[in-house]
């Protein structure tokens, strides 16, 4: 090994599995790219665009002299904070005091900002599988420990007390983290056992992290936040997915007071402060509320499609498609092989889907997820292409 190789050899740290279904997108471009027409079921990226009142915002920020762009308070513009605030009074009849918003890059950067302010390399976290992949790679990175619990039909694949005391006892947890609606099942959580989860955790000692980006989308009964059990939860959410706007990389934490300061001199340190321009559409964004349940219907509409379409072609198991976009589908009856699966039907059918292997390393051999945030004539599109792809693997 020369000497210049082992000055730039990369840190174990970095050692994480890629996400694998940005590999997917990649390859799907790559099929593009040469001419392919692909439907998009591989990203949880929503086709249509942010609300026409934050386009406006951005519009009218971007005519200016451009002086009012520049660095923001790091924990967000006051404005903003106040904004989020306000929709915890009208999305929950939750009071929120705008000094715990924390205003992040998406929810990825408040993954991390809470996994720092909250834990210690070496602790231990608890995440039900199948779970987001990034949970794990993020912990891991940090020296954390990713403690996986299955969970099963039997809990409507939701992480339960008894599941989550008996790994604690195990060996003692620090945190647990727990998404409703979640991804890539689409499962949710009623009030009553989210209630009780967030109890049993705070009553153990053990710090609650509630990923409710997914928020909004729901379809078999209201989502809840973790807010209404405990203030002492850790609540993350994000302008990515129920108002469209993925790119912009804007999200949110509400934290517990005492760690609103710690995360502040963090942000400072990491990132300063979240592009200006995205908050002030992220503000207004708020205003485009009938667009985006006008989308939310759509969503509603292609879930329809493959609840009733899948089984037609053969896929008839699959977790309940409570909210987020997402169908978790097993397709162990025509492949021992998720990954060799997605792969075909991407490249010989012109259909993305992300393989379960990237939500679950143990049993997602087994799996796939479908994403239905695209347009209505794709789902109808890839049900028939999914249909005639697997006849004719029989």
């Amino acid at each position: 090994m020369t000497r210049d190789r082992a000055l730039c050899l990369p840190s174990a740290r970095s050692d994480v599995p890629a996400f694998m279904v940005m590999d997917v997108m990649s390859a799907a471009a790559r099929l593009e790219q040469a001419g392919r027409h692909v439907i998009h079921m591989e990203v949880g990226q929503p086709a249509a665009p942010a609300p026409a009142t934050a386009l406006a915002a951005a519009r009218e920020a971007l005519g200016g002299s451009g002086a009012a762009l520049g660095y923001t308070e790091s924990l967000g513009i006051p404005s903003l904070r106040r904004r989020i605030a306000h929709h915890y009074e009208e999305a929950y009849g939750e009071a929120v005091d705008p000094a715990t918003v924390v205003v992040t890059t998406g929810s990825s950067g408040a993954f991390v900002l809470a996994f720092l302010a909250l834990l210690e390399p070496g602790d231990r976290v608890a995440l039900s599988v199948p779970a987001y992949p990034p949970y794990r790679h993020i912990l891991t990175a940090l020296g954390c420990e990713p403690v996986l619990i299955r969970t099963g039909a039997d809990t409507r694949f939701a992480l339960t007390p008894e599941a989550l005391l008996a790994a604690h006892r195990e060996k003692p947890l620090k945190a647990v983290l727990v998404a409703s609606p979640a991804n890539p099942t689409g499962t949710m959580m009623t009030a009553e056992a989210l209630a009780e989860l967030v109890a049993t955790a705070e009553d153990a000692g053990i710090a609650f992290i509630s990923d409710e980006i997914y928020h909004g989308l729901d379809y078999a009964f209201p989502a809840t936040t973790a807010l209404t059990a405990s203030r002492r939860a850790v609540v993350i959410n994000s302008f990515s997915k129920y108002f469209c706007m993925t790119g912009w990389r804007v999200g949110w934490m509400i934290a517990p007071e005492i760690l609103v300061r710690p995360m502040e001199r963090l942000h400072q340190n990491l990132a300063i402060s979240v592009p200006t321009l995205s908050q002030v559409a992220a503000q207004a964004a708020f205003d485009g509320r009938a667009e985006m349940e006008a989308v939310k219907a759509g969503y509603a509409r292609n879930r329809d499609i493959l609840v009733k379409g899948l089984p037609a072609c053969g896929i008839e198991r699959f977790l309940p498609v409570d909210g987020a976009f997402y169908l978790y589908a097993d397709v162990s009856d025509f492949t021992p092989d998720s990954h060799a699966f997605a792969r075909a039907l991407l490249e010989e059918a012109g259909v993305a889907v992300t393989p379960g292997l990237d939500f679950d390393p143990v049993s997602g051999h087994h799996f796939v997820r479908f994403s239905y945030a695209r347009s209505e004539a794709d789902m109808i599109e890839a049900v028939d292409r999914i249909g005639r792809w697997l006849k004719g693997m029989g």
